[in-house]
């Protein structure tokens, strides 16, 4: 089992963006030195929910300052970059750090970003397959040229190209965040694992991820492939003597978190948005993850898996808001969980 955390760089109420990039950061080395497997980065526009606006420039800060972590983003969103831009980045993580970058991409949201970086609202609703394949060709072969709806150019040498890394892997792996049936599927014909996200449950997670496997046979992707997609399970971890008391940390923490956060988010359209309610999503976040004893930590991460069949987590590990508490909940992560799992 591979564990490792999920960093937003989260602004909680009367702290500023300093003080949230800095407990990022800060987590991050905590994690390399308590053995955790990865670190994923969250990325964000404009709003508090999380402060880092480019996970692809944090993970190479990261990368630089960690000698055995694996990074990668948790989403790098395809919607409002170039996926050239976005492919050339990663090439060069990937190739300087030995192939320890994960390129996670996704198709965000109907955000005002889309209207900040010139995307417009068509990016995302129907030009995320066509970015997600320009990326990937990238990330594969020599020499790329487009002709799609949304990007034309000749043919251009991949430079640095990925598979110029001291290492066998041919690029830095991409995950695909999918939250609907849809985009479960466009992962699967291209035989990419999923980000499953931290507001789904055991039985969701399972559904998605046979309707993956059943969508990549149909795909005809090889059958080793199918058989080690190693899809990533976000969550919540916070780590106490007593469930009561890592409940507690939670429901003080992040229900203002996630209000301010969320309510930040606005649309690009005017669309009509539905909120989440911030008390009932932490309630429900504190039962579906690891919070509680290291023991219950433990137990419910194996049930994941066993449920799921994933055993790959990135679990945010942040969520009282506090830098100390933040790097103990991280060490204990480290030394009273992980030598428990397979």
């Amino acid at each position: 089992m591979r564990v490792g955390s999920f960093v937003l760089a989260a602004r909680f109420p009367g702290q500023g963006e300093g003080e949230a990039l800095h407990r990022a950061v800060r987590s991050a080395e905590v994690a390399e030195e308590a053995g955790l497997d990865t670190v994923w980065l969250a990325e964000h526009h404009f709003v508090p929910y999380g402060t880092c606006p480019s996970a692809v420039t944090l993970a190479a800060l990261l990368l630089g300052r960690t000698r055995r972590l694996r990074v990668g983003t948790a989403v790098s969103v395809l919607s409002t970059t170039h996926p050239v831009t976005l492919g050339e980045q990663a090439a060069l993580l990937h190739v300087t750090s030995g192939g320890r970058f994960s390129l996670g991409v996704g198709r965000g949201g109907p955000w005002v970003d889309l209207e900040v970086f010139g995307a417009g609202l068509e990016a995302y609703e129907k030009g995320f397959p066509e970015s997600l394949d320009l990326l990937v060709r990238w990330l594969r072969e020599p020499v790329v040229g487009a002709s799609g709806e949304r990007f034309g150019f000749r043919e251009v040498p991949v430079v640095p190209r990925p598979s110029e890394a001291l290492t066998d892997a041919e690029g830095p792996e991409v995950v695909v965040a999918c939250t609907s049936p849809a985009s479960v599927r466009l992962a699967a014909e291209r035989g990419l694992p999923m980000l499953l996200g931290m507001h789904v449950g055991d039985e969701e997670k399972a559904e998605m991820a046979a309707l993956w496997r059943r969508q990549a046979r149909a795909a005809g992707r090889p059958a080793e492939e199918i058989h080690h997609a190693a899809h990533v399970s976000a969550g919540v971890c916070q780590i106490a003597d007593r469930r009561t008391d890592a409940v507690e940390t939670l429901m003080k923490a992040m229900p203002g978190w996630l209000k301010q956060g969320l309510d930040a988010h606005v649309t690009v359209d005017g669309r009509p948005r539905r909120m989440r309610d911030p008390l009932a999503y932490t309630e429900l976040l504190c039962g579906l993850h690891p919070v509680g004893p290291p023991r219950l930590c433990v137990d419910r991460l194996a049930a994941t898996s066993e449920r799921t069949g994933i055993s790959r987590f990135a679990l945010l590990v942040e969520g009282s808001g506090d830098l100390a508490a933040t790097e103990e909940n991280v060490r204990r992560l480290g030394a009273e969980v992980l030598p428990h799992l397979n």
